[in-house]
């Protein structure tokens, strides 16, 4: 059996079967101090000497002191070198041929020992030391290049094991070593030293580049040096719009937002208008191409047809896309600039334009009443409310709401500009850059767009008022897509090497990944940052599969994990308030009855509450309100009494 031993450039010496059976007998040295006529380990003649037979670690010498003749080998066991013939006096004898060990080749030893190759002061130097054994005086000599690189506590600890050394010396022969090792490393400082002054009196070094070095890796790495971090316009812009919006100038702030979400809702409702007057056109002129079917026209002409309404209702999209984002532009950048100059003069006290600029005027409140706000009002009266404490010995109050909404009610704005409707807006906005965000769940399926289902609705209602402290929706999404391709091309290419001896079944399930790079996966999630919505700031979009809708969903399922990990970044990130769909659903079907209902919150609400027991560990037991969100049924009230009876 041979040991790699990771000393400078060696390898150990293979152990001969009388070696080992003397490893496991009396040691080497303590037998020569019983009887010093059994053999020698090695005698100072001419400066040479022998290797001792228990492989000693790449040409460590064991010798003693005051010897006249080689020792003499057992005749049983063949010479002490491991088959060779005994060197003459003065000479080392011939090292035996090293294997190398199993899993490591020639070839690979080369490739380890390459970049020690480079140093200039690689330098190797012998470590001597004396010690007695009985009558005998012994000197072990190990050479050890330097700078080193092993632990010196490993190397101390292989030294006693392969030369069989005493235990009486462990303790001296670390101090020496270490002591060795010191004195020869600050010499080798030291040298280094006078040789860069040598170079900077001789004029081989420029010192004004010199100094330039010394200055900059005192500034990468030393705070007190260090230039200070230079904020970025969104973090100023933050800080100017935190101290407005808790001044006198905040409901002037308020006004003018919502002069700005009516202009954008107008150029909407024109868009809407156009839209829809294009395709009652084009439905009208493809209803009589097909009443001529089969007469005057052939099928040809139908898909051409079709061919330009398709064009024509792209072109008059990409119109009012650009329109629109070139309003949400120019409103971002007056709204932003007026921020500021409001900011700078209130901090100039001498100011007179100051009372004019914030003094609310309600004729320049641009109102639009309309129905749907006492509709939405109505939609939400079933509402109960709950105190729970949590935790095993300091337990932590957390507040518990259940309502009958829909998700899309906390992120709608309200046109008609009510005392009640600018309340909850100015709460929103005064929480904005705090320690208390609000959140909502919103369950998306696996694909990374705003073009179907509530993903599209959600997005309609993000459109409708400019965001003027975050990217807009779609750059957003934009920017995650891009990180989950490249999230999902590192666990692709980890599952190939990983699965790159395995059966075929495994070859099918990473082409599938593959295949879906671009989507996630159920109980995944992403999240998106918001300042013009109602009530939230902040929108997890958690991905679920159509097992939602049956009976099978139980604790361990990917939609539940994914709301234990969402509170989990809660937790993290300061946010106080979460809206969670009671029944992991948005909208009911034939098949969620009322036991299907009570079933499905009460699983939820038990996972919920366990993983709120969780949260003490997490943030240290911060109270938090979690709203359930039950969506409309044909018999609400019924439901609402017997979910609400489960909560209690």
């Amino acid at each position: 059996m041979t040991t790699l031993l990771p000393l400078p450039l060696r390898l150990p010496l293979p152990l001969p079967a009388r070696s080992r059976q003397q490893q496991q007998g009396a040691g080497l040295v303590a037998s020569l101090a019983h009887s010093p006529q059994s053999g020698r380990l090695g005698e100072k003649s001419g400066g040479g000497g022998l290797l001792a037979a228990e492989s000693a670690p790449a040409d460590a010498q064991v010798r003693q002191e005051g010897g006249s003749r080689p020792a003499s080998p057992p005749s049983s066991s063949g010479s002490a070198d491991g088959g060779h013939a005994p060197a003459p006096a003065g000479q080392k004898p011939p090292l035996p041929r090293r294997p190398f060990p199993s899993g490591l080749s020639a070839g690979n030893n080369l490739k380890k020992m390459k970049p020690n190759k480079g140093k200039a002061c690689a330098r190797e130097r012998d470590f001597v030391y004396k010690f007695s054994a009985g009558n005998q005086h012994l000197v072990l000599t190990v050479p050890l290049k330097f700078p080193v690189q092993e632990n010196i506590s490993h190397l101390h600890g292989r030294l006693m094991l392969l030369h069989n050394l005493p235990c009486i010396v462990e303790n001296d022969l670390k101090q020496s070593l270490n002591k060795f090792v010191e004195e020869e490393t600050i010499k080798d400082y030291d040298r280094e030293a006078e040789m860069a002054l040598e170079a900077v009196k001789s004029g081989k070094v420029d010192i004004n580049q010199l100094a330039d070095n010394w200055a900059k890796a005192y500034k990468e790495t030393t705070l007190e040096y260090a230039k200070p971090e230079e904020t970025s316009w969104d973090e100023d812009f933050a800080d100017v719009y935190h101290d407005l919006i808790h001044s006198p100038a905040s409901e002037t702030l308020l006004n003018l937002e919502h002069n700005y979400f009516v202009s954008i809702s107008e150029l909407i409702s024109e868009r809407d208008v156009e839209l829809k007057k294009l395709r009652e056109r084009q439905g009208a002129e493809m209803d009589k191409v097909m009443q001529e079917l089969g007469k005057s026209l052939t099928d040809q002409d139908v898909n051409s047809l079709a061919a330009q309404h398709f064009e024509s209702q792209q072109d008059l999209e990409n119109k009012w896309t650009n329109e629109l984002k070139q309003s949400t532009a120019i409103q971002k950048q007056e709204y932003q600039e007026w921020v500021i100059k409001l900011h700078q003069d209130l901090k100039n006290p001498n100011s007179s334009s100051i009372s004019d600029e914030i003094k609310v005027q309600p004729s320049q409140l641009r109102e639009s009443v309309e129905g749907n706000g006492r509709i939405y009002e109505e939609q939400r009266l079933l509402e109960e409310s709950f105190t729970i404490h949590l935790g095993a010995q300091l337990k932590t109050m957390h507040n518990l709401r259940l309502l009958r909404a829909d998700m899309l009610d906390f992120c709608k704005h309200k046109r008609n500009h009510r005392s009640g409707v600018k309340l909850h807006r100015l709460q929103t906005a005064m929480s904005l850059y705090s320690t208390s965000l609000c959140g909502l769940v919103l369950l998306v399926d696996n694909r990374i767009s705003s073009y179907s289902g509530i993903k599209r609705d959600f997005a309609t209602v993000c459109q409708e008022c400019t965001d003027f402290h975050f990217p807009g929706i779609q750059e957003q999404l934009e920017i995650i897509q891009k990180v989950v391709l490249k999230a999902r091309a590192q666990r692709s290419s980890k599952s190939k090497r990983h699965h790159g001896n395995k059966n075929s079944g495994n070859e099918d399930k990473c082409k599938n990944i593959e295949r879906n790079q671009s989507n996630i996966l159920p109980g995944e999630f992403y999240i998106t940052r918001h300042s013009n919505l109602s009530e939230i700031h902040v929108a997890f979009h958690l991905c679920v599969d159509d097992n939602v809708r049956s009976g099978n969903v139980t604790a361990r399922d990917p939609a539940i994990m994914g709301l234990r990990n969402i509170l989990k970044v809660c937790c993290t990130h300061d946010i106080t308030t979460i809206s969670i769909p009671l029944l992991l659903v948005h909208d009911m079907s034939e098949e969620m009855t009322i036991p299907w209902c009570l079933k499905r919150a009460e699983l939820v609400f038990k996972c919920v509450k366990g993983f709120m027991m969780e949260m003490a560990s997490w943030d240290g037991g911060i109270s938090r309100t979690v709203q359930f969100l039950v969506p409309q049924i044909d018999d609400p009230e019924l439901e609402f009494v017997a979910i609400s009876r489960i909560i209690s």
